[in-house]
């Protein structure tokens, strides 16, 4: 099992986003994606899921070509692709309209998730997951009932989590998971990743500038500059690079680290 990026190009008019980016992510393994803004992290998450098409390249999920499943008779193929994947985004995106409980539940209900299993969840079998998912971010059960405007930014996160969780992923794919969190809502978060990754044993691919965390958690670190891979590398080696981008971000990175922090192991 692994996501593999060959040699993949991706231009919006006049803007070259991607060019000739390749990778590969192994099952199991942590991928954080690292770079300025703008320099096509987030787009090499879309083209995973096939939301984007890549003007040049291969792009493969398992033994699935994503990059070709762009006509009509390949959307049941498609389908499959993105059930293996589970998105977080940037923001909770939760339905206010629906409790916290609804939102867990969301994905279970679908008609791609009965065809996935081949049948409908009974209602226990749905509280059920829903119930051993929300244990699994930490998130307690009296929040289930309330409506996700009823409890704070950081549980929405959690809750959002969850409802990516529950149907039961095989990649997770993290877009900024951390945004608008205070720096000790950010370092749960990010233990909790890394928890749910060697848990769960799912693959996960984060894009973030939080070299820290990546430093602390990845097995490979992925740079990205303008379009450009610069260096994938695991975190050790990281460190060590003459790289002028990597090393700016590093010597940011040493001078806000707290006292206790330390190097993946």
């Amino acid at each position: 099992m692994s996501i593999r990026f060959q040699n993949v190009y991706k231009a919006f008019a006049e803007k070259q986003i991607l060019d000739g980016v390749s990778f590969q992510v192994n099952a199991g393994e942590i991928l954080f994606i690292l770079g300025k803004s703008g320099m096509g992290k987030s787009v090499t998450l879309k083209h995973i899921i096939g939301v984007l098409e890549p003007d040049q390249g291969k792009i493969f999920v398992d033994e699935f070509e994503v990059s070709s499943m762009h006509t009509y008779d390949q959307k049941d193929e498609l389908t499959l692709v993105r059930q293996r994947c589970g998105m977080v985004f940037q923001h909770p995106a939760l339905l206010d309209s629906l409790t916290n409980f609804e939102n867990v539940a969301f994905g279970l209900r679908t008609p791609q998730y009965r065809k996935k299993i081949g049948r409908t969840l009974t209602e226990e079998e749905i509280n059920a997951i829903v119930l051993k998912t929300i244990k699994l971010v930490h998130v307690n059960e009296d929040t289930l009932p309330l409506k996700p405007y009823e409890v704070s930014y950081g549980v929405q996160k959690r809750i959002s989590m969850a409802r990516t969780l529950a149907p039961g992923p095989e990649y997770l794919l993290f877009d900024e998971p951390t945004t608008g969190l205070d720096p000790l809502s950010t370092s749960s978060i990010n233990k909790l990743i890394f928890e749910l990754s060697r848990k769960l044993k799912v693959t996960s691919i984060i894009v973030s500038h939080d070299m820290a965390c990546a430093l602390s958690i990845a097995d490979q670190i992925l740079f990205l500059d303008q379009g450009k891979v610069l260096l994938c590398a695991p975190p050790k080696e990281v460190i060590h690079s003459t790289i002028p981008l990597v090393q700016d971000f590093f010597k940011e990175t040493m001078s806000l680290l707290p006292p206790n922090w330390s190097l993946k192991a």
